[in-house]
């Protein structure tokens, strides 16, 4: 999709003016407290998606989404007054989830926090199934080439001699 400049200083625009709407013109009581959290507008200029969000339970949700449904008539005509532009967008109002999202990212991550704590301690108390350290020292090897060459003289003696 292009991102087309007019249409993205148009949703500014109408960001401003709609929020300013909420704030001094829409005196319905069930209008909670609404945040416009991003508009967008197709490239024809034709319609705009104006995003919200709402502090408070389901019900402040319910009925802060009738209130704006009901004043779009409103808002709409004043945005047409003040962007002055030919035909003016439609406008739909859409519930934005980023706090439902955010809120679902952060139970995640308080969940993998859990987890790695507990792997923490399963670690700290872990042992080693074999030696602590694996891995041969110099000393080792030493008695190593020493084992290795009593075998190879000893394998000698035990061969039966031909003649």
């Amino acid at each position: 999709m292009v991102d087309h400049p007019r249409a993205r200083k148009l949703a500014e625009r109408i960001q401003k003016i709609v929020a300013q709407m909420l704030d001094t013109r829409v005196k319905d009581p069930r209008l909670g407290f609404v945040t416009v959290t991003d508009v967008r507008v197709t490239g024809d200029l034709q319609h705009a998606s104006v995003f919200y969000t709402v502090l408070g339970d389901e019900e402040a949700r319910a009925g802060s989404a009738a209130a704006l449904e009901s004043a779009k008539g409103l808002i709409r005509s004043e945005v047409g007054k003040q962007t002055g532009i030919r035909l003016t967008p439609t406008l739909e109002f859409i519930a934005d989830a980023v706090p439902e999202t955010a809120a679902h990212l952060e139970q995640a991550l308080r969940e993998a926090a859990a987890r790695d704590a507990e792997v923490a301690a399963l670690a700290a108390s872990a042992q080693y199934a074999g030696d602590t350290d694996p891995y041969r020292r110099p000393a080792d090897d030493d008695a190593a080439d020493a084992d290795r060459a009593s075998l190879e003289d000893g394998d000698e003696d035990d061969q039966p001699v031909r003649a």
